[in-house]
C-alpha cells in the first residue's frame, strides 16, 4: 500500500473517534497538508505532515507507516508521530486549568455556592416585612 486516503488513515490511526468526524473535520478546512485544506478523498503517503485543528490547539503529525485497518492504542506510534510544538501543548494546559478558573457567568446551572446565595436573598426578600397583598377592589370610581 503506497497511499491512503486521508479521512481514512485519520480514523485508523485515533485521531478523530469516527470516520465520519474525520471526513467533517476535512470537509470544514480544520486538516491541512502544507497549509493547504484538503479534501477526504486526499491520499497520504509516508512522509507527509498533516496539521489538524482541534481548538484551541494545531496538532502536527508526520505520516511513518499507512494503514486502512483502525489500530490499538500500543500500535498507533508506529504509523504516526506528533510533531505539534510544545507552545501548542502548552496552550492547551494552560486553557485546561483556566476552564475551571474563569467559568463566565450565566452559563449553565447556578453551582450549588450560586443556588445557595440566591435562595438567602430570596427568603431575606421575603422576611423584610413588605406587603405585597393589594386590594384591586378599589371604590374610587
Amino acid at each position: 500500500m503506497t497511499e491512503e486516503r486521508i479521512d481514512k488513515w485519520m480514523w485508523a490511526t485515533r485521531i478523530f473517534k469516527t470516520r465520519t468526524i474525520a471526513t467533517d473535520a476535512c470537509k470544514k478546512g480544520r486538516v491541512l497538508m502544507g497549509g493547504v485544506a484538503v479534501k477526504p478523498s486526499r491520499t497520504v503517503k509516508e512522509g507527509d505532515v498533516i496539521s489538524v485543528r482541534k481548538p484551541p490547539v494545531t496538532y502536527s503529525f508526520r505520516v511513518k507507516a499507512l494503514t486502512a485497518n483502525r489500530l490499538g492504542a500500543r500500535l498507533v506510534p508506529d504509523y504516526l508521530e506528533n510533531i505539534t510544538p510544545q507552545s501548542e501543548l502548552d496552550l492547551l494546559e494552560v486553557v485546561k486549568i483556566s476552564g475551571f478558573i474563569d467559568r463566565r457567568k450565566g452559563l449553565g446551572r447556578p453551582t450549588k455556592r450560586e443556588g445557595r446565595e440566591l435562595s438567602r436573598f430570596k427568603e431575606e426578600a421575603m422576611d423584610d416585612g413588605w406587603d405585597f397583598d393589594f386590594d384591586f377592589d378599589s371604590d374610587d370610581e
